[in-house]
């Protein structure tokens, strides 16, 4: 594993290349990384590299992202069948639908969106940063908000707004157990709920601390008082979080162990563990990030002219951030 890792490096050298990932990725990835980081600082990251290829380890649209900022660039993903379930929910086709449906209202997507649903967008927003745009644009101007009820929910929430929600939610987050948390809260009741905003309401609710995986990261690094934290996020952050926080205890959320079909009833969900993964970023690995590099395969394109509409609304993010 350690000389995988090492022939990694020096394809980087050589080739010009740098690594990035996202804070969901395996340990050995993040490990071997030029840089980690939430889906904000990977497309600030991504903006300004001077490299030549950029692999991200990732998701597809964070790719799709990179390359829209860095058309010149190589920009490589170690595995293209690694999507995501919130990106899938929203397709380009039914926003523009959604749009001509209200067509006095501002479009504000989330980052999780493929490049031709951001093509159609106002202004994009990730969870560090979505809060913050939101307030900053007109009160009189209504919004539509997707794909993330669960997080425009949280913002209407925050901001009294009443932005028109988009049905989709990420499948991760979603599926957080209430129970568990207030089971964890009896067992453990000075300990404090650290909860991503694409959790349910019901969730959120019972958080002590809110906000994007950086931020979550941020407030343990800050609070060192704290010697423990109940974690309801992907679990791949609890590999920086320990690294970042060596004293500190991490308990991460287990999903919910049923889910509600057709008729109502519950039944159980398949292929659950202790905590709660994306199985879309464990499909990268890192015999699949050398190979990317070496054989320099599995490019992203997007096309230019949805590229040309889809700078906009990101570059107008990085502007109100």
């Amino acid at each position: 594993m350690n000389n995988l890792s090492e022939q990694i490096r020096q394809l980087c050298k050589e080739k010009n290349a740098i690594i990035m990932a996202h804070y969901y990725q395996r340990p050995e990835i993040q490990d071997v990384a030029d840089f980690v980081g939430d889906s904000l600082a990977l497309a600030q990251q991504a903006a300004k590299t001077d490299a030549d290829i950029i692999v991200m380890c990732g998701v597809h649209f964070m790719a799709e992202t990179a390359k829209t900022l860095c058309p010149d660039k190589k920009v490589l993903i170690p595995e293209p069948a690694a999507g995501c379930s919130l990106a899938d929910s929203c397709k380009a086709e039914d926003l523009a639908a959604w749009k001509t449906e209200h067509p006095d209202h501002l479009v504000v997507s989330y980052v999780n969106t493929s490049a031709a649903v951001k093509a159609l967008t106002d202004v994009v927003v990730t969870s560090s940063n979505a809060l913050k745009i939101v307030k900053q644009l007109p009160e009189d101007k209504p919004i539509l908000f997707g794909p993330d009820q669960n997080l425009g929910g949280y913002i209407n929430s925050m901001t009294g707004r009443k932005m028109a929600l988009w049905n989709g939610g990420c499948h991760v987050h979603a599926r957080f157990s209430v129970e568990a948390i207030l089971s964890l809260k009896q067992q453990y009741p000075d300990t404090k709920v650290l909860a991503h905003p694409e959790c349910k309401a019901i969730v959120l609710q019972n958080a002590d601390v809110i906000g994007s995986t950086q931020a979550l990261l941020n407030y343990a690094k800050e609070h060192p008082e704290q010697k423990r934290f109940i974690v309801a996020t992907e679990s791949g952050i609890l590999h920086e979080m320990q690294k970042s926080c060596p004293d500190v205890e991490f308990i991460p959320v287990p999903p919910e162990l049923t889910e509600r079909v057709g008729d109502g009833t519950a039944q159980p969900i398949a292929n659950q563990c202790g905590c709660n993964e994306c199985e879309y970023m464990r499909m990268n690995t890192l015999q699949k990030l050398y190979d990317c590099l070496h054989n320099e395969t599995n490019e992203v394109f997007v096309d230019e002219s949805i590229a040309q509409d889809a700078i906009r609304p990101i570059q107008r993010m990085l502007e109100m951030s």
